[in-house]
């Protein structure tokens, strides 16, 4: 991996300079656009990977064979153990009955049968050993069913909770869960909020900033989305 190509979770990090030794991500699909990708191939550290889709699994298992530092767990996260349903809709693959998807708002997709298909499901408490710094989840919209039932407490927890006209339908849940547990925004994207673990890191003025003009950039373009759908 050349320099300069890092993801940016990644190069905040180090420039931090935070002590992470486990990191773990929660819908991963193609192994080579993991968001913590970095951190496994660069420093090698012990890496948690949860994924239920067998075409992703067989992708991550071959990317991954020389890697000793990377345990895959192929389960879906949910709020009980069993078996799941799942719809796949091209790089968006999501829970069958979630109030809605990115993919159902953004692209109006109407689940087809043809789309699902059926996995085992674990409530992550039973996938968290406790030692977790960084968690990373990107499920579509059932986010929150990592959240709820997170042992660890990281440093650092980036959640997908927007893009274009979505917003993730646990939204209030996941913001009230961080503020309970003592965690604010760090910093934000277009699809992602990257929190932190209050006193884990010191926050300057100017990532304040940057985070203030992204939410204003996220809702300006959200609401312009909604209103040109209104005349179209």
């Amino acid at each position: 991996m050349r320099p300069g190509t890092e993801k940016e979770i990644y190069k905040k990090v180090i420039a931090k300079k935070i002590d992470i030794r486990h990191v773990c991500e929660v819908g991963v699909f193609l192994p080579e656009m993991s968001n913590i990708l970095d951190f496994i191939v660069k420093d090698h550290l012990r890496t948690t990977l949860v994924e239920p889709d067998n075409r992703s699994i067989a992708a991550i298992r071959d990317f991954f064979r020389d890697y000793q530092n990377v345990t895959l767990l192929p389960y879906a996260v949910y709020d009980h153990n069993g078996v799941l349903e799942l719809v796949q809709r091209n790089a968006s693959t999501f829970v069958s009955t979630l109030p809605y998807s990115p993919a159902q708002i953004n692209d109006n997709y109407d689940i087809r049968k043809e789309d699902t298909f059926t996995v085992e499901c674990r409530k992550f408490d039973e996938l968290d050993n406790g030692t977790i710094d960084l968690l990373s989840v990107d499920t579509e919209g059932s986010e929150w069913y990592v959240i709820q039932n997170l042992i660890s407490r990281p440093m650092v927890i980036s959640v997908e909770m927007q893009g274009k006209s979505y917003v993730n339908p646990f939204f209030k849940e996941i913001s009230a869960w961080m503020a309970k547990e003592g965690y604010e925004k760090w910093y934000m994207n277009k699809t992602d909020i990257v929190y932190y673990k209050r006193g884990a890191f010191s926050i300057t003025a100017g990532e304040k900033l940057q985070l203030s003009l992204m939410d204003a950039y996220v809702r300006f373009r959200r609401a312009r989305k909604r209103i040109g759908k209104m005349f179209k």
